[in-house]
């Protein structure tokens, strides 16, 4: 038997266990839910010194492959990090339960009445690299949404998130709900990835959360629906209604907090008029901060700046470096964002309220941000205990996909004997 008949083997056993955990987990009574995510965070915190020493094995293992500084981020596992794991179970399973709630409700003439009620996707597959706490954020967010979920993590992050997903399984049988219900693919093997991306009859849909080379070769060859982004090419333009020193704070946050996140900024547009009256402050904080700012044209006279290249035009660095350019006025960094952008993640730094309603109005990203770090793209910072992905598609979720998005919905209808004339 040749390997990719083994791994076949394995994962069509993992997707039909999958399936017949999601039928359960469909109408799981929201305390067992509840419980086991609680069960799943306190054994993470107890069992944080075993994961920690996990996490060493992936940093030597990660090393020796010569992930980039920001990958090695990532993919660093501390106490604290830990801790923000633990908080984040703990607060979706405070929130609502979305299964069954009743999104809108009506009566027809003919006496029938309508309610269009949030039902499960039912298998959600998993695909990432590096952060091995998407193990834990993705697998709270499909159980509390009442789906199961495959979970395919990087080879760089195998030992940490499976040390993870350990713990979560522990939660679901202190809960009673089937442990398939989060299930982790047991092997580095690619085929595995192979598997999911085909799997139409056991994964209904995919989310990849990883760099532009596999989230690019899941839309090209999942045969299942996708929610991803293909890159965070995100775009902070300074007004000349700005404060000054708001938009100092700003963009600094928003390119060094952390710069290997999807919603760190990659781009600096500034008006004219702003920069003729309070001159290169803003190139001058990003570069004591140690950014190397790729600049165009008049912005290159600043010392310390490196000259842009087109290439730099449209780039997601995931870096210490970002692009800045001088633009007449708003409408012309809404066409360069439009040109350049993914439509991830736009923050405008303005005083002037219609300013802010016309790049609102006039570009359509995921996530658009008035007088606020692009770092905030994020789904805890929005209140949903955390996200699974961003997707900046325009079907069904958009943005921080959380609990909500991932439910579908279906329709109940009653009557009383009623028939069609």
């Amino acid at each position: 038997m040749k390997d990719s008949d083994n791994i076949d083997a394995m994962m069509a056993g993992i997707g039909r266990n999958a399936r017949e955990a999601a039928a359960e987990l469909a109408f799981a009574d929201p305390e067992r839910k509840v419980a086991a995510l609680i069960g799943g965070a306190d054994a993470l915190w107890s069992r944080r010194q075993e994961i920690l020493d996990s996490n060493c094995e992936d940093l030597v293992y990660g090393e020796e492959k010569g992930l980039s500084p920001a990958m090695i981020d990532r993919l660093t596992l501390d106490e604290s990090r830990i801790r923000a794991m633990v908080d984040g179970l703990r607060t979706i399973a405070e929130m609502k339960d979305p299964v069954g709630e009743t999104i809108a409700e009506w009566d027809r003439p003919t006496g029938l009445n309508i309610r269009r009620v949030r039902t499960p996707l039912g298998v959600i597959g998993v695909i990432y690299e590096s952060r091995p706490n998407v193990t834990a954020d993705a697998g709270a967010l499909c159980l509390k949404s009442g789906n199961a979920v495959i979970l395919r993590g990087g080879s760089e992050s195998f030992h940490s998130s499976s040390a993870i997903h350990a713990c979560l399984a522990t939660g679901l049988k202190q809960a009673g709900l089937p442990e398939a219900a989060i299930q982790m693919v047991p092997t580095r093997d690619r085929e595995a990835v192979s598997w999911m991306l085909k799997a139409s009859g056991d994964i209904d849909v995919i989310v990849p959360r990883g760099g532009k080379g596999l989230v690019g070769l899941v839309q090209r060859e999942a045969r299942v629906p996708v929610f991803a982004h293909l890159e965070g090419i995100c775009h902070v333009y300074i007004d000349k209604w700005a404060d000054k020193e708001m938009a100092e704070k700003i963009i600094v946050n928003a390119k060094t907090r952390r710069t290997g996140i999807c919603g760190s900024a990659e781009f600096l547009l500034i008006d004219w008029k702003y920069y003729t009256e309070h001159g290169p402050h803003l190139i001058e904080a990003l570069l004591a901060k140690g950014v190397e700012v790729r600049a165009d044209k008049e912005l290159s006279k600043i010392p310390g700046t490196v000259p842009a290249t087109d290439e730099d035009f449209g780039k997601e660095f995931l870096d210490m470096v970002i692009a800045a350019k001088l633009v007449d006025g708003v409408d012309e960094a809404i066409g360069h964002i439009r040109k350049y952008g993914s439509q991830h993640t736009e923050a405008i730094v303005t005083r002037d309220q219609p300013t802010a309603d016309r790049f609102f109005q006039r570009l359509d990203s995921a996530i658009l941000m008035h007088n606020a770090s692009t770092q905030f793209a994020d789904g805890g910072e929005f209140g949903m205990g955390a996200e699974i992905g961003i997707a900046t598609g325009k079907m069904h979720a958009r943005g921080p996909v959380g609990v909500e998005q991932l439910t579908s919905f279906k329709y109940l209808v009653s009557g009383d004997g009623t028939v069609r004339s």
